[in-house]
């Protein structure tokens, strides 16, 4: 019996390399790596060739790094010298990642296509969501969350259903022992450079200083480059005050960096635009949904409410801090992950 063509997206870590070994017992599989704007790619091509190579699978290198600067990292340092705070994952997953590099592996004969993320998929009524996988901690459905039907309809995770601990396991039992201590970076594109000196190298103007301005409206000091500040950060920020102040806004159009007491960090609402729902079903408005507003964040009950096509305003039973402008807000309802926005 022929077996369906799955092509693997192969990072060289231990996450694609589980999948890579649980997949080739039933499936026909084929590795392919991203090529984007990794600073140590040739010592990732390196990697992933001996990987693939060990798990006894074909590799392809598809080059998307001129795309990827196209979409992602101009929409990186845009959003920071508009004064909010990007999240690149939150573009690159739906059109770099499951977008030109899902169509490049499907034009190379592929059917479906796999990953190493940590999350679920359940169909419903002929409509795909994400659910939270096994372990809660790894849980990566918030950035898969602008995943659009047709992604999910020809992606497989297989680590759904594993723990961290349980991948770590699988790959040492096939002799590869040396991937515990190796988590990847957060952002792809920086490895161990700052935000600020990659967004100064692209755009020098970014660095130009301005003032820091207590939300009373007196200037406390100045800053140097509206890039290296965000909201909630109190480090950093070179100013005396009796007590700690935190960064509460980046007002970009002023060159000026806003900052207050802790407390002035709480609200109880947010708005959202660039909304999108599973199968186009928006909310329930008097329903109570649990809304991330950012990785990491647990998730706090909200009820929504829409205020126009593309506009929808987020009340919470609770107060939440440092709500941050230009990150995404994920809706959830129970472990089903139902839409999310941008946060205004």
């Amino acid at each position: 019996m022929r077996k369906t063509k799955v092509g693997m997206a192969m990072s060289g870590g231990v996450d694609s390399t589980a999948c890579a070994l649980l997949l080739r017992k039933q499936y026909d599989v084929h590795g392919f790596f991203m090529q984007l704007a990794q600073p140590d790619i040739n010592q990732q091509l390196v990697r992933v060739k001996d990987i693939a190579a060990r798990c006894k699978i074909p590799l392809t290198v598809i080059d998307l790094s001129a795309r990827f600067e196209e979409k992602v990292l101009s929409y990186f340092t845009n959003t920071y010298l508009d004064g909010r705070t990007p999240n690149p994952c939150m573009v690159c997953n739906p059109k770099i990642k499951f977008g030109l590099f899902m169509d490049a592996m499907l034009e190379h004969g592929m059917e479906e296509i796999a990953t190493g993320h940590y999350a679920s998929i359940v169909e419903e009524d002929g409509c795909f969501f994400l659910q939270q996988g096994e372990d809660t901690i790894k849980d990566q459905t918030y950035f898969l969350a602008r995943l659009g039907q047709k992604q999910l309809a020809r992606v497989k995770f297989p680590l759904g259903a594993m723990t961290k601990s349980a991948v770590y396991d699988l790959v040492e039992e096939h002799g590869f022992t040396d991937f515990r201590g190796r988590e990847s970076q957060d952002v792809c594109f920086l490895q161990n450079e700052s935000v600020g000196h990659f967004l100064t190298t692209r755009s020098p103007e970014s660095a130009r200083d301005g003032d820091i301005v207590h939300i009373n409206g007196h200037v406390l000091g100045r800053h140097n480059g509206i890039i290296n500040y965000t909201v909630g950060q109190r480090r950093g920020l070179g100013i005396a005050a009796p007590s700690p102040l935190y960064v509460l806004k980046i007002d970009a159009s002023a060159n000026r960096v806003i900052v207050g007491d802790n407390d002035d960090l709480y609200q109880d609402s947010i708005e959202i635009q660039d909304v999108s729902w599973n199968c186009g079903k928006p909310p329930k408005s008097d329903h109570d949904y649990l809304v991330r507003i950012r990785y990491g964040h647990e998730g706090q009950p909200a009820k929504i409410k829409q205020i126009s096509e593309d506009h929808y305003h987020i009340s919470f039973t609770e107060r939440q801090r440092a709500v941050t402008p230009g990150q995404f807000a994920v809706i959830y309802e129970g472990d089903r992950l139902i839409g999310s926005g941008e946060i205004q």
